[in-house]
C-alpha cells in the first residue's frame, strides 16, 4: 500500500485543548510527523464547561450551535498542524475526529455517548474528507463505545511477552495484551479528581508533577470511602467519564473527613494509582511485565513513583521507551481509525467493549472541495 497522511484529533475529559496529530501510514508502520496542542479558546470552554457541571445528559436542543462552532474550531487546528510541514488539505487522506464528549452513558434503556464536533462542519471548513462519531456502532451492537485505544495499542505493543498500557487521561483505561489477545476497559478516574481539586483550592489548571499532592498524607479513611465506589468492583467491559466522577461524587465522600486540602490531594491521587493497581491484579491470574503509560498523568512524577511503588514486580515506564510518544498516542488513535473506516474494515471490538459483533467504526462525511485547497 501507498503511502498516505491522515490527521487525528481529539479533545480529551481535561477539555484544555484540541491534540492534532499529523500521521503518515505505510502497512504496517505508522508514523507521527507532527503533533500540535491548541487551547481552546475561553468562550469555547466554558460553554462546554456549563454542559458537563451540571452532572447530566444535556438538552439536544442546546447542542447543535456548539456542536458547530467546535466543529469550525476542529478544522481550523486541523489546518494549523499542516503549516509546519509545507502540507496542503489535498495532502491528507482524511481527519479522524474523536470530538469533545459532553455525556457517556453507554448503558440503560437508551445508550448514548455525545462527542461535539461536528463532522461535516470538519469537513466543509477544512476541505479534508472527515470520520467522525466513532463511538455509536460500537453502542448499536450492544457495547460500551469505549475504550476503543486497545484496538490500536495492539498493534502498536504486542510482543512475545504480556504487557499492559495505562492511559492517564481525565479518566484511566488499561489495556492487557496476552498472548495475541486484547482486553481493556475505564479503572475509573485519572487526572479528573486532582485537576477539579486543584483548581477550586490553588486555581490552577493542573497539579504540575503531582508536587501539590506529595506535599501531602494520604488519608486512609477517605481512601476507604473513595474506594467504596461500586464502579470500582464491577467486571469488565465497563466505561465510566466525568459523568460519574465529578464534584458531586466527591462532595459527599469528603463531608465526613477532616482533612486539609493538600491531604485530598494525596489521598484523589492514592485513588488513582490504587484501581489501576487493583485493577491489574484481578484481571489476570498473572502481572504484565510491563507497564506503559501514556496521557498527561505520564508527567505526574508522583503517581508514576507511586505506581511503581505499589507494582515492585513490573516494569513501568512511559510508552517513549516504546518508540510511541505518550501525548500524541490518542490522536494517533483517530488518525489510524480513520483510516480503518476508510478502507471498510470491521474491528474487533467486543473482547474491549463487550459489543455482539466486529463493527466499522466512525461516520464518513466527505470533503466536497477536496484537491481546491
Amino acid at each position: 500500500m501507498s503511502a498516505e497522511r491522515y490527521l487525528g484529533l481529539i479533545s480529551g475529559t481535561s477539555r484544555d485543548g484540541v491534540d492534532v496529530a499529523v500521521v503518515r501510514t505505510e502497512d504496517p508502520r505508522l508514523t507521527v510527523e507532527h503533533t500540535l496542542t491548541l487551547p481552546y479558546p475561553d468562550s469555547l470552554r466554558a460553554a462546554i464547561d456549563a454542559l458537563i457541571q451540571p452532572g447530566q445528559r444535556p438538552a439536544m436542543s442546546h447542542l447543535d450551535p456548539l456542536d458547530r462552532s467546535l466543529g469550525e474550531f476542529f478544522a481550523a487546528c486541523a489546518l494549523k498542524a499542516l503549516q509546519p510541514l509545507g502540507l496542503r488539505a489535498r495532502d491528507i487522506t482524511a481527519i479522524g475526529s474523536h470530538g469533545q464528549t459532553v455525556w457517556h452513558e453507554p448503558e440503560g434503556p437508551n445508550p448514548v455517548s455525545i462527542q461535539l464536533g461536528h463532522g461535516p462542519t470538519i469537513a466543509r471548513c477544512s476541505g479534508i474528507t472527515t470520520v467522525y462519531d466513532f463511538r455509536s456502532a460500537d453502542l448499536a451492537a450492544g457495547g460500551q463505545g469505549a475504550p476503543l485505544a486497545p484496538l490500536l495499542h495492539q498493534q502498536l505493543f504486542s510482543g512475545p511477552d504480556a504487557c499492559a498500557i495505562l492511559n492517564l487521561g481525565g479518566i484511566a483505561n488499561l489495556t492487557l495484551l496476552r498472548e495475541q489477545t486484547v482486553y481493556g476497559f475505564d479503572t475509573g478516574p485519572a487526572n479528573c479528581l486532582l485537576d477539579l481539586w486543584v483548581q477550586e483550592q490553588r486555581g490552577l489548571p493542573y497539579d504540575e508533577e503531582g508536587r501539590w499532592a506529595a506535599s501531602g498524607t494520604v488519608q486512609p479513611a477517605l481512601l476507604e470511602r473513595l474506594l467504596e465506589e461500586p464502579y470500582f468492583q464491577r467486571p469488565a467491559p465497563k466505561s465510566t467519564g466525568l459523568e460519574q466522577f465529578n464534584r458531586a461524587w466527591l462532595t459527599p465522600r469528603l463531608a465526613a473527613v477532616d482533612a486539609a486540602p493538600e491531604d485530598v490531594q494525596a489521598t484523589l491521587l492514592a485513588l488513582t494509582v490504587e484501581t489501576v493497581a487493583a485493577a491489574l491484579e484481578h484481571s489476570s491470574t498473572a502481572l504484565p511485565a510491563s507497564l506503559w503509560v501514556c496521557g498527561g498523568g505520564v508527567h505526574n512524577r508522583a503517581i508514576m513513583t507511586a505506581l511503581r511503588q505499589r507494582l515492585p514486580g513490573i516494569r513501568i515506564a512511559s510508552t517513549a521507551a516504546q518508540g510511541v510518544d505518550p501525548d500524541a498516542l490518542e490522536a494517533l488513535l483517530f488518525a489510524w481509525l480513520a483510516r480503518e473506516r476508510l478502507a471498510g474494515r470491521f474491528l474487533n471490538t467486543p473482547p474491549v467493549t463487550g459489543a455482539r459483533q466486529s463493527v466499522q467504526l466512525g461516520t464518513i462525511a466527505p470533503a466536497q472541495d477536496q484537491g481546491v485547497l
